[in-house]
């Protein structure tokens, strides 16, 4: 089992809406330090929360992240950026900048802090994907969270003989500033949140966090025709 009391937890994106609540009840959960990292990270009112500048597009910047913070024993690759919903309206550069964040990025920050949690008995690396790795309605985004769960699937076989717990955590709409703009139906953050830990704590390799990501999890066995009805 993967102890979240006692633990170092470093998480990226730690400014977003999502990000913040994981600072929150990772402290809640008895984690004894959590590095809260963002381009430019904001105070926090509690000695064990350290504000960490990282940028997971720059390979300098997370290599001064994994220097600095060396005694991690959890990583939670959240941070990310939305944009284009048709491909074929976006440029490609535009698709270039959705990959370097949401798959590079994830990517960087999980071969710096490898050998980090090697040192650390093996530890946990979260990757927060969306159901959107599943439900190509939201073109490059989508194909985004697609490649990165693909890359998750791949670090979880070649980080398993160390010990390294890797667990792909899959949403819905939720409540946070990148979703601001969207008339639809979203989760709490804080149920989203408190569903991952709980999986990091059971040591399982998903996190199916909400109604929307069961259903379509499962739908992934069927037609594709079933899962989007424009194609019947």
């Amino acid at each position: 089992m993967t102890n979240i009391q006692g633990s170092v937890i470093l998480v990226t994106g730690a400014n977003g809406g999502l990000g913040a609540e994981f600072v929150r009840q990772g402290i809640a959960l008895g984690a004894t330090k959590i590095y809260a990292t963002a381009r430019t990270p904001r105070d926090w009112d509690d000695p064990r929360i350290v504000p960490l500048p990282l940028d997971v597009t720059s390979q300098d910047s997370v290599e001064a992240a994994a220097q600095s913070a060396a005694d991690t024993s959890i990583v939670i690759n959240n941070a990310g950026v939305s944009g284009t919903n048709r491909l074929l309206d976006a440029s490609v550069e535009e698709v270039e900048r959705l990959f370097r964040t949401n798959v590079f990025g994830a990517l960087r920050v999980a071969k710096a802090f490898a050998p980090t949690l090697a040192s650390q008995g093996g530890g946990a690396l979260v990757d927060v994907h969306s159901v959107l790795s599943w439900f190509a309605i939201a073109g490059g985004y989508s194909a985004s969270k697609a490649a990165l769960w693909s890359i998750t699937n791949s670090l979880r076989l070649e980080l398993a003989p160390q010990g390294t717990l890797v667990v792909g955590a899959h949403l819905g709409y939720t409540d946070t500033p990148m979703t601001a703009r969207l008339s639809v139906d979203k989760s709490d953050p804080a149920d989203i949140v408190a569903r991952i830990y709980e999986a990091v704590a059971a040591d399982e390799y998903e996190a199916l966090t909400d109604q929307v990501s069961r259903d379509v999890r499962s739908a992934l066995s069927g037609p594709l025709s079933a899962l989007y009805p424009s194609l019947r």
